[in-house]
C-alpha cells in the first residue's frame, strides 16, 4: 500500500511539473514557464521546440535545468512566427500558377488556373488585395479556394524555437524553459450592488485573464501580478499582428474557485487556486472577492472654479482669474478599505460599476462607472460616478479689490447649493485659493476646513427643497 502511495504521489508530482506555468501582468505580458524534455547527446545537439507563442520575446529565454545537475551550453537560438497561412503561401507562391477550387451555382466543383501576381500578404501590416491573372485578366480578388503545392520543408505551422546545444556528455532529462510574451493580459472590474436606500454595498471583484498570444495552454498554473512594473516595449515581431483572428471566446469560471493573495516584492501576486486551460483568443473570468455591508455613504461635491492654468507670473494678479465655471454637483461614493469594513484586502486596479436596486421590482439599475487605482488595504477610496441631476451649483465673485503696486489683493466669493431632492443632504463646498501660498479667509458665513495648502472645504447641510448661501473673503500677499 505505501508502495502504490508513494507511486502516486510521485505520479502526481511529475504531472504538476509537466504542466505550463503562467505569471500574467496587467501590462500585457506574461512570463511562461514549461517542461522540455531533452535527450543530448556529447558534442553539438539539434533541438526544436513548436510550443512557444506569437509574441515571444526571444532575447527573454532561458533554458535550464532546473536541479543543476547537467551542464549544457546554448550555442545558437532561432526563433521563426512565420507560421503558414493562406496569405503566406501565396506570397511564397507568387510569380506561380496553381490551381483554385470553384463551386457553381449547382454546387458542382471545378478548378480553375491562375497565376499569382500580387498575394496581398504583407508581414505585420494591413494586408492589400491579391492580384490573380486568370486567361490573361487580372482579378483583385481569388477566383475561389487556393489548391497549393505541398508543403515545403522550410515550412512550420507553430512558432518554433530551434537550439543547437552543446553537451559535454550524454545526458536526458527534463529542462526548464522561460520566456516573456506578449499578447497576455488581466485586468480586475467590481460590481457594487445598493439598496434604493441607503448606504450600504455589496462588492463582487472579477480578475479577467486575456490570452492573445498564439498558444493554448493546457491546464496552466496562473498568477497575477498587481502592480506597475517597469517594462521596456519590445520591438514587434513581424507577421505576428496580422495572424490574429477577429472571433473572441468568454467564459467564466465557477464562483467557488479560490484565488489567493500574497505581497511579492514591490507588488501583490495573485493565484488561481486550480489549473485552468486557457485557449487563443480566450477570455477566462474568475471571482477573486465578495464583501457584503459595505458602508459606503454618497457624497456630494461643488467643485465651481474655473481653473486656467499654474499659478505664477502675472496670471495670479489677473481679475479674470479663477472666474465661475460649472453648476454640477458631483456624486461619490466613499468608502474606507478596512476589515471594520468587510475589506480589507488589496484591490488590484479596474473598473468599478455601481448599480442600485429597484425596490419596485427588485432589479438593478447602473448609476455609474469610474477606474481604481491599485488600492492598498486600510485606505480610503473616493470615486465619482456623475453629477447630480436635483443638487445645483452657483459660484460669484461678487468683490474684487488690488493694489496699485499689486503687492496684495482681496476678493468675495458666493456660492449658493440648492437641493431639489425629497431628503435631506450634506454638499462639500471646495474652494481654491489659487493665487497664491501666503492667503488669509478675512471674512466666512460658515466654518471650514483646510485641506491643502492652497484649498478649503465648507460642508453644509441641505433639508430637503432648500436653498443655502455661502460667503467669504480672502486676501493675497505678496509683499
Amino acid at each position: 500500500m505505501k508502495f502504490f502511495l508513494t507511486l502516486l504521489l510521485a505520479t502526481l508530482a511529475a504531472s504538476s511539473l509537466a504542466q505550463p506555468a503562467l505569471t500574467v501582468y496587467n501590462q500585457n505580458f506574461a512570463v511562461v514557464r514549461e517542461r522540455v524534455p531533452l535527450e543530448l547527446q556529447a558534442g553539438d545537439n539539434a533541438i526544436t521546440f513548436s510550443g512557444a507563442t506569437l509574441q515571444l520575446e526571444p532575447d527573454s529565454v532561458v533554458l535550464r535545468d532546473p536541479a543543476g545537475r547537467v551542464p549544457f551550453r546554448v550555442l545558437e537560438q532561432s526563433y521563426r512566427a512565420d507560421v503558414m497561412s493562406q496569405g503566406l503561401l501565396l506570397a511564397v507562391n507568387e510569380g506561380r500558377e496553381i490551381e483554385f477550387l470553384v463551386r457553381d451555382q449547382n454546387a458542382k466543383d471545378y478548378t480553375v488556373r491562375g497565376k499569382i501576381i500580387r498575394s496581398g500578404h504583407t508581414p505585420g501590416g494591413e494586408p492589400a488585395s491579391p492580384i490573380i491573372e486568370v486567361e490573361g485578366k487580372l482579378r483583385f480578388s481569388l477566383p475561389g479556394e487556393p489548391l497549393f503545392p505541398a508543403l515545403a520543408g522550410d515550412g512550420i505551422l507553430k512558432p518554433t524555437l530551434t537550439w543547437k546545444i552543446g553537451a559535454n556528455q550524454a545526458a536526458k532529462f527534463e529542462a526548464e524553459l522561460g520566456y516573456i510574451t506578449g499578447g497576455m493580459s488581466w485586468l480586475a472590474a467590481y460590481n457594487l450592488v445598493a439598496p434604493e436606500k441607503g448606504d450600504l454595498l455589496d462588492i463582487v471583484g472579477w480578475v479577467t485573464v486575456n490570452n492573445h498570444s498564439g498558444k493554448i495552454f493546457e491546464n496552466a498554473t496562473i498568477k497575477l501580478m498587481a502592480g506597475n512594473v517597469n517594462k521596456l516595449q519590445p520591438a514587434a515581431i513581424g507577421g505576428a499582428g496580422g495572424m490574429m483572428r477577429k472571433e473572441m471566446m468568454m467564459t467564466a469560471m465557477a464562483s467557488d474557485t479560490a484565488v489567493t493573495e500574497k505581497a511579492f516584492d514591490e507588488f501583490h501576486l495573485y493565484s488561481l487556486a486550480r489549473p485552468v486551460t486557457l485557449r487563443d483568443r480566450e477570455t477566462k473570468q474568475v471571482e477573486f472577492m465578495r464583501a457584503i455591508g459595505v458602508k459606503a455613504p454618497v457624497l456630494y461635491v461643488y467643485d465651481g472654479a474655473a481653473m486656467f492654468g499654474r499659478n505664477y507670473g502675472s496670471m495670479i494678479r489677473d481679475p479674470g482669474y479663477g472666474l465661475p465655471g460649472s453648476k454640477k454637483v458631483w456624486v461619490m461614493r466613499e468608502f474606507k478599505n478596512s476589515e471594520d469594513n468587510h475589506l480589507g484586502l488589496p484591490l488590484p486596479k479596474g473598473r468599478m460599476r455601481f448599480y442600485r436596486r429597484d425596490e419596485a421590482d427588485g432589479r438593478i439599475e447602473f448609476t455609474g462607472e469610474n477606474e481604481l487605482e491599485h488600492t492598498p488595504k486600510n485606505e480610503l477610496i473616493r470615486i465619482y460616478t456623475g453629477d447630480a441631476f436635483d443638487v445645483v451649483g452657483e459660484r460669484t465673485r461678487t468683490d474684487f479689490q488690488g493694489s496699485n503696486r499689486q503687492d496684495y489683493a482681496e476678493e468675495s466669493f458666493e456660492v449658493k447649493v440648492r437641493n431639489r431632492k425629497a431628503e435631506a443632504i450634506e454638499v462639500r463646498v471646495v474652494e481654491h485659493l489659487y493665487r497664491w501660498t501666503n492667503w488669509k479667509i478675512v471674512q466666512q458665513s460658515d466654518e471650514f476646513t483646510k485641506k491643502d495648502a492652497q484649498t478649503i472645504e465648507f460642508r453644509l447641510p441641505l433639508k430637503p427643497d432648500e436653498e443655502r448661501t455661502l460667503t467669504y473673503r480672502v486676501r493675497y500677499d505678496w509683499r
